[in-house]
């Protein structure tokens, strides 16, 4: 039952109750069962998906619902992002988030304001195991000098021994050492979340072979690999390749295409003026 101070505020249809006298019967199940979807789909919550991904909830009661929107409201989730983090992960609807919010708040620890900005990120933070997942992840990232903010989080839910280290792992190949590694990963924390296969292999050896880059130059710029290889890396390198100039990552990278391409005039018309 809902206690006096949930303010959770019910869809116009879901006011309608029956008579506390009146025996349940089937009729009544079914009024429960179809206030229920309705009160999904007052969160923009589609019942059918949820109901396929969480059979559970066909058993749980709407108070339950109810109690879990409020809970995630007084963090400061907004009803919009509860709806929309639901529908991505209906599992919720039959879970307790207390266990990890209060690890994110206690032990990592993420200030309250930027709680809903964390979880609206990651949602399956709020699945997340704390014992078997999130305390191991945030000892390994703590251990690499990274200190996690709303924005970052998002890697608690990562395996650390088959996603993690795997990207350590890579890195120190490439012969940097350990204090190095840590280094780039504390100002590019976003390579942690890159495939080594799909994305860091590819932008190394194009970098090495193409570019004849040397590779201390990664290691002041590690943002390199948060940038795509194909849409931005290729062509700007072949655009200064095509007009005989070199610039660092950080200059030839950092910029937008409008600022790139200036870059490329201004360059051009100085040389021309050197001759």
């Amino acid at each position: 039952m809902l206690t006096s101070s949930c303010r959770v505020q019910l869809p116009p249809q879901l006011l309608l109750k029956i008579p506390p006298s009146a025996p349940p019967t089937a009729k009544d199940g079914g009024l429960l069962f179809r206030q229920k979807l309705l009160y999904l789909q007052s969160l923009n919550i589609d019942p059918h998906k949820a109901l396929r991904l969480n059979p559970s909830l066909r058993s749980t009661p709407l108070s339950s619902l109810l109690s879990l929107e409020h809970s995630l409201s007084s963090f400061g989730l907004s009803r919009t992002s509860i709806g929309r983090i639901i529908d991505m992960y209906p599992l919720l609807l039959t879970s307790d988030p207390l266990p990890p919010i209060n690890f994110l708040l206690q032990e990592v620890p993420l200030p309250l304001p930027r709680l809903p900005l964390s979880l609206s990120r990651c949602p399956r933070l709020l699945l997340s195991s704390v014992t078997t997942q999130l305390r191991p992840a945030l000892r390994f990232l703590t251990s690499l000098g990274l200190v996690l903010n709303s924005h970052t989080t998002l890697l608690l839910v990562s395996n650390v021994e088959n996603t993690l280290k795997p990207k350590i792992s890579f890195l120190q190949s490439l012969g940097f050492d350990e204090p190095e590694v840590n280094r780039m990963v504390v100002r590019s924390p976003g390579l942690l979340t890159l495939s080594v296969e799909n994305n860091m292999r590819p932008k190394v050896k194009f970098f090495l072979e193409e570019m004849e880059g040397d590779l201390k130059e990664l290691k002041r710029f590690p943002q390199y690999f948060s940038f795509s290889l194909e849409k931005k890396i290729k062509p700007r390198h072949r655009a200064l390749v095509e007009h005989g100039f070199k610039l660092p990552l950080s200059k030839m990278l950092k910029v937008s295409d409008g600022e790139f391409n200036a870059r490329l005039i201004e360059m051009r018309l100085q040389r021309v003026q050197r001759r």
